[in-house]
């Protein structure tokens, strides 16, 4: 079984209409207290690498926002029971929009097995059973993956990558879906407006095979940084869920990357230079600067990532899986790694190569 592959043949991806990027920045502006707060608060924007975030919330029926009149966030912060609701309903139609997508690439027929990753709501029957009734694959092996955050991509295609190892025959689908926009809070600090700037909805679907052109994914590791618990947490609220994104977390990790021992985790025996494809996840332009400075990277090289990150923002799970696609579309050449950071604090990943 060692040597069995498993590889990621295409990635279908999906995004919502209604670019809520610009309303986010001047609402924000207007919620922190002070000229000189704001200043910060904008120039901080303008610097955050992102020119785009999509929502499933709708415009207004006069074309405006969700914080605008008429708009989901206009009366308030909204209950978390309200947020669920519509999670039941976009986000098994956006995963949906995703899998339409991946079968431009390639066949999804015979799917035996569905592992399907979000961390941003919750819904019995879950995403996954809406998924397999709506394709009409019923009798296939579910696996949900909840709650793991951005690094969740990397469990839910380790997770496909151990089953067409045990079984060659089988065909996975792999889902991520994440509606960030739901968990908008009447935050009036900079540092939690700053984070809720980030993230962005979407949802990405690739097949995993033993066979064909693709990634072959290899040698997956983990690794979780010591005395970081606290850096990244995501909690269920009254209001939504609520995500604790410390200041330190680029420090913590830039730092790490220089350490030998969590090198070697991420590494194995090779050096940053003999790595021609790094898919980092984009959690933003801080956390790509320190993966750069940490393994002293060339500029150019995590432009797949900065791209994501400026057309659609921090997609949590999502986010993974669309630089990936946008490496396959490429046609990549040589060795790379994929890389994702979430609440632990860990960092979670896998070698790949193009067939």
């Amino acid at each position: 079984m060692a040597d069995r592959p498993a590889c990621i043949n295409a990635i279908g991806c999906a995004v919502p209409r209604h670019d809520v990027h610009d309303a986010f920045i001047a609402w924000a502006e207007g919620q922190v207290p002070g000229e000189r707060e704001r200043a910060l608060f904008r120039r901080m924007a303008e610097r955050s690498g992102i020119a785009h975030r999509w929502s499933v919330l709708p415009p207004t029926v006069d074309g405006g926002s969700p914080v605008d009149r008429g708009g989901f966030y206009a009366d308030g912060m909204p209950p978390t029971s309200e947020r669920m609701a519509l999670y039941a309903v976009h986000a098994p139609a956006l995963a949906l929009e995703a899998v339409a997508a991946l079968a431009t690439h390639t066949s999804i027929e015979g799917i035996t097995h569905l592992v399907v990753a979000s961390c941003t709501g919750f819904v019995a029957p879950g995403i996954d059973q809406i998924i397999a009734d709506t394709l009409g694959i019923t009798g296939v092996e579910r696996t949900l993956v909840g709650f793991m955050g951005c690094y969740a991509a990397v469990a839910a295609l380790r997770t496909a990558r151990h089953i067409v190892r045990s079984e060659p025959a089988a065909r996975v689908l792999v889902v991520t879906v994440e509606l960030s926009s739901l968990h908008l809070h009447d935050d009036h600090e900079i540092e939690p407006l700053l984070m809720m700037l980030q993230f962005g909805d979407g949802a990405a679907a690739a097949l995993v095979t033993a066979g064909g052109d693709g990634l072959l994914m290899e040698h997956p590791f983990a690794v979780q940084l010591e005395q970081s618990a606290e850096l990244i947490r995501w909690t269920v609220g009254d209001t939504g869920f609520r995500m604790h994104l410390s200041g330190e977390v680029p420090g913590r990790i830039q730092a790490a990357l220089r350490d030998d021992a969590v090198r070697k985790v991420v590494l194995g025996t090779r050096t940053p230079g003999d790595i021609a494809h790094w898919a980092v996840h984009a959690g933003g332009r801080s956390i790509l600067d320190a993966v750069e400075h940490g393994l002293n990277l060339r500029p150019d090289t995590l432009a797949p990532s900065r791209g994501v990150l400026a057309r659609y923002g921090n997609m949590s799970s999502a986010t993974l899986m669309f630089i990936l696609a946008d490496l396959l579309a490429g046609s990549p050449q040589g060795d790379g790694i994929a890389l994702a950071f979430g609440p632990g604090l860990a960092a979670e990943g896998f070698h790949f190569r193009p067939t």
